[in-house]
């Protein structure tokens, strides 16, 4: 096979030549875009699931979408650390400038940007002594700051106010704004709330701006931690590994957009190895093209391709994560994968490509400790987007295939 025509694509936050198993997320997205058209009321969305599920991938045809019909819009990634104020604010800053051209009134535009630098530069330098370069930063905006709104230094009042003058902005131009947040699970307590409280305020006020957020499964308890009606402010929607239709599908419609076919049995073995999780769908996907000498497409030629995959998925996505643990979080995620095992096979999973989540107090156990002792450990591993605690007392992966990864690796 050439491998020039590879139509395959194993990329962090890369599209796949075919987004297959996304028509509804699109088809709702569409809905919700067409109600606010007409004025009707809508919630902001939440994208949640695993890593290599294709949040981000998703993310960016939503924001294609709202840019189709107009919207101005605007993405940021969220890093833990770093405030919300700076980079929302450039976000908007894009949005606006969308919209700006269609505007009637220029003095609108630049009344509001005055109110987005006043916002932008209320960011405040991290520690003591003279700010570090990356705390000078100054928005490229050529008009003065204003005074006396979104800038009080309180982000929950100033974005509530920033993002209420942005959507009537938006109104009128007759169209909306969508602000798009990759990883919103790093996002600090003190700017979840505030991004809760202002959602809350443009939902009561109908007011044509909504925030598409996409994080890992714990986002549901990191929104409800910080405002108690944050389950009812959100449309949440799972984002999950594809069924068997839907990864033949990701699989078979690039490939015969090349003249190319695979045999059942290939598909069988692809989907076993994959399972239909995104991005190892195109991982396998990818090697096996390579390896495989015509088509179609054997199971034979699978097998060969399977290693070569597995191996660029041990250093690339497997591995990396691995090597940001410390000693002693190595040793918290092994007891987590071995016990991970136990737990499925006890759920009834039997497959040791499904972790379950794993009770804190069993892996203090197994490794005979208190769970005092492996907070720190447990945090940390938290921290740095390796492990998620969806319920009270309980942890597990976030990365798809990791325990088995683990499980692999030699002590």
């Amino acid at each position: 096979m050439d491998p020039v025509r590879n139509p395959y694509a194993p990329g962090a936050g890369q599209r796949p030549p075919e987004l297959a198993g996304r028509g509804r997320e699109l088809d709702v997205f569409d809905i919700v875009l067409e109600r606010i058209a007409r004025g009707r009321p809508e919630r902001s969305l939440m994208l949640t699931g695993l890593r290599g599920v294709g949040k981000t991938v998703l993310l960016n045809t939503l924001r294609s979408q709202a840019i189709n019909r107009l919207w101005g819009s605007g993405k940021i990634e969220a890093r833990p650390e770093q405030s919300l104020r700076r980079p929302i604010a450039a976000a908007l800053h894009m949005a606006v400038r969308e919209l700006a051209p269609r505007h009637r009134a220029p003095d609108r535009i630049d009344a509001f940007l005055g109110v987005l630098k006043a916002f932008a530069q209320r960011s405040t330098p991290t520690g003591r002594g003279v700010p570090k370069l990356r705390d000078r930063w100054q928005p490229g905006i050529d008009v003065p700051a204003a005074a006396g709104r979104a800038d009080s230094g309180d982000i929950e009042i100033d974005l509530v106010e920033l993002l209420t003058d942005a959507a009537s902005v938006a109104s009128d131009v007759g169209t909306g704004i969508a602000i798009f947040i990759d990883e919103m699970q790093d996002l600090g307590p003190e700017d979840v709330s505030a991004l809760c409280a202002a959602c809350h305020e443009l939902s009561q006020l109908g007011a044509p701006l909504i925030v598409v957020g996409a994080g890992l499964p714990h986002l549901p308890a990191v929104l409800s931690a910080a405002k108690s009606y944050s389950e009812r402010l959100f449309r949440y929607q799972r984002i999950d590994r594809l069924d068997r239709l839907a990864a033949d599908q990701a699989l078979c419609a690039p490939a015969e957009r090349e003249d190319v076919e695979y045999e059942v049995k290939a598909l069988d073995l692809l989907y076993e190895k994959s399972g239909g999780y995104p991005y190892f769908v195109q991982a396998y996907g990818k090697a096996t093209w390579d390896h495989a000498p015509r088509s179609p497409i054997t199971v034979a030629d699978v097998r060969v391709a399977a290693p070569e995959a597995e191996a660029e998925l041990a250093v690339g996505f497997f591995g990396s994560r691995f090597e940001r643990a410390t000693p002693a979080e190595r040793e918290y995620m092994r007891a987590m994968a071995t016990l991970s095992l136990v737990e499925s096979a006890a759920e009834g999973v039997g497959r040791d490509d499904m972790d379950a989540a794993v009770p804190t107090a069993e892996i203090a156990r197994a490794l005979g400790r208190k769970p005092a002792s492996l907070s720190p450990a447990r945090d940390a591993l938290i921290k740095k987007g390796l492990i998620y605690s969806g319920e009270r007392g309980t942890v597990a992966f976030t990365v798809p295939h990791f325990g088995r990864y683990l499980r692999t690796q030699p002590a």
